[in-house]
């Protein structure tokens, strides 16, 4: 499965992949938000998750961005089930923070999941980590009310985490916390849900 967005290129990870995939992502300051990647992250680490296989109604995609000399890796995104819920996770290489990638990127997942028939899509940030939450925002999504106690492979502790959602099929309201438009008109989102 492969997605297309406005500068990027969401696509599966491939074995070919490893080297590059394992230099970005071997860095504690992205490891220690997430939850699910070790630290110290390995060649092991890198090669079990390219090679794990997809789940059609929870997709995986690295994000790349194509260029005049080729397409380099900026991150990655995928769905997951999260406590019984479909759950938005990302990360994005330190070289490229705070250029809007993780947004656009996870609009364009939120798009994907609409179209496979998701209805609500959960996500959430350590609470030490406010970029995520505003990545999160920008993208449809709104805050739940909810912090709770998350473990992290990363930082080997769990943490206090903000829980967002954002439902694909929910019209956007004017007032809300993007200020009345939807990011994108196809997302809906952007509208307060109850904890």
């Amino acid at each position: 499965m492969f997605v297309r967005s406005e500068r990027l290129f969401l696509r599966p990870g491939w074995p070919e992949d490893q080297d590059e995939f394992l230099a970005l992502i071997a860095d504690e300051g992205v490891v220690r938000n997430l939850t699910r990647a070790p630290w110290p992250y390995t060649a092991g680490d890198a090669r079990a998750f390219l090679g794990a296989p997809q789940d059609m109604r929870l997709p995986r995609f690295l994000i790349t961005q194509p260029g005049a000399h080729g397409t380099r890796i900026v991150g990655c995104i995928g769905l997951s089930l999260l406590d019984g819920e479909v759950n938005l996770g990302y990360w994005i290489a330190r070289d490229h923070w705070g250029q809007g990638f993780a947004s656009e990127a996870a609009q364009a997942v939120l798009s994907l999941a609409r179209a496979i028939g998701h209805r609500r899509i959960v996500g959430s940030h350590f609470i030490d980590n406010p970029a995520s939450g505003r990545v999160l925002e920008k993208a449809g999504f709104s805050p739940t009310g909810r912090v709770v106690e998350r473990f992290s492979m990363g930082r080997n502790a769990s943490c206090l985490s903000r829980e967002y959602a954002a439902e694909p099929d929910s019209p956007c309201r004017s007032g809300d916390a993007l200020g009345g438009d939807c990011p994108n008109p196809d997302l809906g989102g952007g509208q307060p849900l109850a904890a």
